[in-house]
């Protein structure tokens, strides 16, 4: 069975099809502006699947404009909603709903990856999230903050001198045997490091807390556009993992009963 994995988030859209058990080659794209007929004309053209799996953190609109178009096509969607356990993860939110569908399928996707291992799973979009998970499944919480692209845009929107020495300055950060500096020799670039150095300085703290926690050292599993950013700064060992929540997807859809509910 053909099986279309569907990944939205705040500002771009993964996919790629499960077929046989295999994931094929993935694809994104910003989404801004997309309509059913986009939806349709991007994601259901050629051999259509049999199902659609998603998970959706962007605004409603999205989520129906992807539901529309499946539904024109014959194709039956499921978008995941979070529950108590499921794919080998426990969800320690007191309310389950309150978590992110993509965190927890970025979580589902990582315990399959890495079953025995104590993992910090870290997304790095729009927003930058962290959840920790131990060996066995057990989510032990998370925490989330601005993603460092927020957090520039924030900084060159609601500060007028910054934003003003910002502009048209070197992004270069500087080095030193290879390595990427901190300190900044231009304002642009000493925002752009501020941000990325926050972000990695947040995850190692993390794993570090981790540790405390599980009696055992996370491994850091990274993914989310902004990860290739951050990562050369961790010193945290980490591996990255750019489609961890369509594999999160796959597996949920490979376990599923015979036919997913559609939602609208």
């Amino acid at each position: 069975m053909r099986i279309l994995l569907v990944d939205v988030g705040n500002t771009r859209i993964k996919w790629a099809h499960l077929e046989k058990g295999r994931l094929g080659r993935g694809h994104a794209a910003l989404h801004a502006g997309w309509d059913e007929a986009t939806c349709k004309r991007r994601l259901l053209r050629g051999k259509l699947p049999a199902q659609l799996w998603a998970t959706s953190v962007a605004a409603p609109a999205v989520r129906r404009a992807l539901a529309r178009a499946a539904r024109s096509a014959g194709v039956v969607a499921k978008f995941v909603s979070v529950p108590r356990q499921g794919g080998g993860v426990r969800v320690g939110y007191r309310e389950p709903w309150r978590l992110g569908a993509d965190r927890f399928v970025a979580m589902v996707g990582a315990h399959a990856l890495l079953p025995r291992s104590a993992l910090c799973v870290v997304g790095v979009g729009t927003a930058l999230t962290i959840d920790l998970i131990g060996a066995d499944g057990r989510h032990h919480g998370g925490v989330i903050i601005p993603g460092p692209s927020l957090m520039i845009e924030t900084l060159l929107t609601r500060t007028y001198g910054i934003r003003r020495r910002a502009r048209g300055g070197s992004a270069r950060g500087g080095s030193a045997q290879g390595h990427t500096q901190l300190f900044a020799r231009s304002t642009r670039a000493g925002v752009l490091q501020g941000a990325r150095y926050a972000a990695a300085a947040l995850i190692d703290r993390a794993a570090d807390e981790g540790r405390a926690l599980l009696r055992h050292r996370p491994l850091v599993v990274l993914t989310g556009g902004g990860g290739d950013g951050v990562r050369p700064l961790l010193r945290s060992p980490c591996v990255g993992v750019p489609d961890l929540v369509l594999r999160g997807l796959a597996v949920l859809a490979q376990g599923a009963a015979p036919g997913p509910r559609t939602q609208a």
